[in-house]
């Protein structure tokens, strides 16, 4: 898939399993090229609930509108379905990723080691600006998920808004090329 790195197939990765409910695997993304915005999480009050949308307006230099918790470095945050059901398979758990809290679900793409990277995603583009380290509350939601989250940038990623646009589920997503000579 271009410009999407190379999902890891290391030992006791189990992307070829899915729990029942989870949809397809990653195995199945890769091989059908699914590559796409799963769901989009809009949150209104500081620790308030995330309010599932079908679209949201990202805007450059904010982040998405409407939501609120955001800093001029912290802009968005994303996780990625693909880890979220594998922890899930680990733990027995059926949790939904929005209790990871993240605003941006995606599928088939592989976050770790993103930071720098632009990602395009509908209309927008968002700069990756780190990882995000996962928090106790994840431990609330099942115990161990905090510990398993931690290597492999499994709390999803942070990112800034360089360019604004309306993204919708289902929205394809793709890396930016790298220019020439800069670090991928």
């Amino acid at each position: 898939m271009p410009g999407a790195p190379a999902a890891s197939a290391a030992a006791g990765d189990r992307r070829d399993v899915a729990p029942p409910g989870h949809g397809p695997t990653l195995d199945t993304y890769l091989r059908e090229g699914i590559v796409r915005v799963e769901a989009i999480y809009v949150k209104r009050a500081h620790r308030g609930v995330m309010d599932p949308v079908s679209e949201a307006r990202l805007v450059a230099g904010q982040g998405i509108y409407g939501n609120v918790d955001r800093s001029r470095r912290r802009q968005v945050s994303l996780v990625s379905l693909d880890a979220w059901n594998r922890f899930m398979a680990a733990l027995g758990g059926v949790a939904s990723p929005a209790r990871r809290r993240a605003n941006i679900v995606v599928s088939g793409i592989d976050l770790e080691e993103s930071r720098g990277r632009t990602l395009r995603i509908g209309e927008a583009e968002l700069l990756i600006g780190g990882e995000l380290t996962p928090c106790e509350r994840m431990d609330e939601v099942i115990p161990g998920l905090q510990a398993l989250m931690r290597p492999r940038w499994g709390g999803g990623v942070f990112a800034q808004v360089p360019r604004d646009g309306v993204i919708r589920v289902g929205d394809p997503i793709e890396w930016a090329a790298v220019a020439p000579g800069a670090p991928a």
